[in-house]
Order: structure tokens, then C-alpha cells, then sequence
């Protein structure tokens, strides 16, 4: 009872934070399985990955429906990130749990980093789309992703900006095609690990991860944007201090 009460829990966290922010949750996905729920850190990440499909999934529903998805694009750069996702998803179910936990609790710093950077500091680009620069982004996300079973939202978002010239509705919307595109890469090389999870506690932990997606969509239009942004920076920052601690102890 007690693990079906924190599995609730965290995914009404996750989901208000990707609801809210657009991205960032899956960041805390992960240490709340490991920490909340007892999963080992490679369970983690690939737990991770099937919450934030499921979520992103939903989002992208919503999104799409609000014209808010370059289809084209969007499935172009998810492209160059699939083979890698794929890979370094196979590869993390090799690698020691220090080693992830330390990769990961880095993440978080860049992601609260990023998250703290004023909002006038990601600018559209000049609309001259360089393939090499598209292709190497996507690629780059498609590893984070299949390692460390993040969705890279907070990555994806400024890429697409700033690549891509995306302006910032378009570049949310397609992020989480490239995010679900990406996740479900780095899942098809760990399918025989997914059998063996705790589905009584991923079940819960999706179904109140999409709920909250919808709440984080209201809220967010009540609180301004930045001042989230920042709280959830300080969360990702504290998280991320854990894990470094608790991983060279």
C-alpha cells in the first residue's frame, strides 16, 4: 500500500511538471523510482522511458490537435536520434550504478541550469536550417534519451529554437514528437528488460503522470512561466546534490 501511495504521488509530480513546463519531468522520474520506489538505477531509466511515452503520447495528442506539430521537421530530426537512442539504450543495461546515477544526477544540473538562464537568452534562429547542426541535435538527444531514460524536453525545446527556427509553440509541440519518437527507439532494445518490472507500481505512476499533465496545463496559466521554472530548478538542483552524495558513498 505504501509503494501504491508513493508511485500516486510521484506521477502527480511528474505529470504537473511536464504539464506546467513542457518538459522536465522524466528528470525527476527517475530518481523517484530509484529512491521512492526501490528500483535499481538501469529499472529506472527504463521505467522511466515507458512513463514519459505515455505521457508525451498524451501531450502530443493535445498539441496536435492545436496545430502546434510540424510533422515533417519534427519526424526528420526524431530521425537522426533514433539509431543512437537505440544504442546507447543497450548500452546503459551494461553499465554500473554509480555510473548512471552520476551521468544522470549531471543531467539535472544542466537541466536546472537551463532552466534558470533568462528566457530572452534562447532566440530563434535565423531560419537558415543547417543539416549537419539538425541532424547532430537530434542525434545528441537520442543518446541522452536511450541512456539515461529522460525525454530531453528541456533539451529538445531550446534546440528546435534555435536550430531549427522553430518559434516556441512549435517547438514545444514537436518536441514531444521527438521525445515519444526517441523513447520508443531506446524501449525496443530493452523489451526483455520491461517484462520483468514492477508493473503494480508503473501502472499507478502513469495514470496520475497523464492526469497531472492536464492539471499542470491549468496551472501553468496561473502562475507565470519563469517563477515555475525556477522552483522546479531549485528541486532539480537539490535531487541531483542526493545523488552525486549518495553515489561516491
Amino acid at each position: 500500500m505504501t509503494a501504491l501511495i508513493l508511485a500516486l504521488i510521484a506521477g502527480a509530480v511528474v505529470g504537473l511538471t511536464l504539464g506546467a513546463l513542457g518538459g522536465g519531468g522524466s528528470v525527476l522520474a527517475v530518481p523517484a523510482l530509484i529512491y521512492l520506489l526501490g528500483f535499481t538505477p538501469a529499472a529506472a531509466t527504463t521505467a522511466s522511458l515507458i512513463i514519459v511515452t505515455a505521457t508525451s503520447l498524451t501531450a502530443l495528442y493535445a498539441h496536435a490537435r492545436a496545430g502546434q506539430v510540424r510533422w515533417k521537421a519534427g519526424a526528420a530530426f526524431a530521425a537522426a536520434g533514433i539509431l543512437p537512442a537505440a544504442a546507447a539504450g543497450a548500452a546503459s543495461t551494461h553499465l554500473p550504478p554509480a555510473v548512471l546515477t552520476i551521468a544522470f544526477a549531471a543531467t539535472a544540473v544542466l537541466s536546472a541550469i537551463n532552466m534558470l538562464r533568462p528566457a530572452d537568452t534562447v532566440r530563434p534562429g535565423s531560419g537558415d536550417v543547417q543539416p549537419g547542426k539538425a541532424a547532430g541535435a537530434g542525434a545528441g538527444l537520442g543518446t541522452l534519451t536511450g541512456l539515461l531514460g529522460v525525454g530531453g524536453g528541456f533539451l529538445a525545446v531550446p534546440a528546435l529554437v534555435t536550430v531549427l527556427a522553430f518559434e516556441m509553440e512549435a517547438a514545444v509541440g514537436t518536441s514531444l514528437l521527438v521525445i515519444t519518437a526517441n523513447s520508443l527507439a531506446s524501449l525496443a532494445t530493452r523489451s526483455g528488460a520491461a517484462t520483468s518490472l514492477d508493473w503494480t507500481a508503473i501502472g499507478p505512476f502513469i495514470g496520475t503522470a497523464i492526469l497531472g499533465a492536464w492539471d499542470g496545463k491549468r496551472m501553468a496559466a496561473k502562475v507565470s512561466g519563469p517563477r515555475l521554472q525556477r522552483i522546479f530548478a531549485v528541486v532539480l538542483l537539490t535531487v541531483a546534490a542526493f545523488m552525486l552524495a549518495d553515489a561516491v558513498t
